[in-house]
């Protein structure tokens, strides 16, 4: 296997963790649009604490605001989500990726994935950064168009290889445009005071 292979592999088994806890709960809402929801705000500077998360989390999935409370494991996993998609997006090596089934999947799946993240990404994004949206710069204006235009997407494509390309092409501008957005929002962290070296 290649580093791709091994990467892409990971990110689907990420996927179907989500997708279970999704199912277990039985949650009428996508997991792509929570993670999206997460990273929109994570891009656009927010930081939530773990109660505002959880909330934020049974909001989506169309729980009992106490169910995260109450349902251990739920908390758990998305307090470690919350963690590790903020580790990855400040991360040099541009890791990122958005939560999308690999494919496995049929095509319309796929994309309907796609669209749900993007959709909850823009949502996310807008709730935390609000009317500083219309400051940023052109590329970043630009590319929230994009990225609405990539929400409003029909799901029903025909599955062929052009469709497929597309998808691929679609899906790396989708990470690369959170990634831009990140680095916008989120100016480097100093770092921290270095010990003082004996001479």
């Amino acid at each position: 296997m290649t580093e791709a292979d091994t990467a892409s592999a990971a990110y689907a088994a990420e996927f179907e963790r989500w997708a279970n806890v999704f199912a277990t709960h039985k949650a009428f809402s996508h997991p792509s649009e929570l993670h999206g929801a997460l990273c929109g705000r994570l891009a656009a500077g927010s930081r939530l604490e773990k109660g505002e998360w959880l909330a934020l989390v049974c909001e989506h999935m169309g729980l009992p605001e106490a169910t995260a409370e109450e349902a251990g494991e739920l908390s758990v996993f998305m307090n470690e989500a919350y963690e590790k998609n903020l580790t990855v997006l400040k991360s040099a090596d541009m890791s990122f990726h958005p939560l999308l089934p690999d494919d496995d999947y049929a095509l319309e799946q796929r994309l309907e994935a796609l669209v749900a993240w993007v959709r909850g990404f823009l949502e996310g994004m807008a709730l935390a950064a609000g009317e500083s949206l219309g400051e940023a710069p052109d590329e970043i204006r630009e590319l929230i168009e994009d990225l609405v235009a990539i929400s409003q997407v029909s799901e029903d494509q025909d599955s062929d290889e052009e469709s497929e390309q597309q998808l691929v092409e679609i899906t790396e501008y989708v990470r690369l445009g959170a990634l831009a957005v990140f680095t916008e929002f989120n100016p480097p962290e100093k770092p921290g005071p270095e010990a003082p070296t004996l001479h």
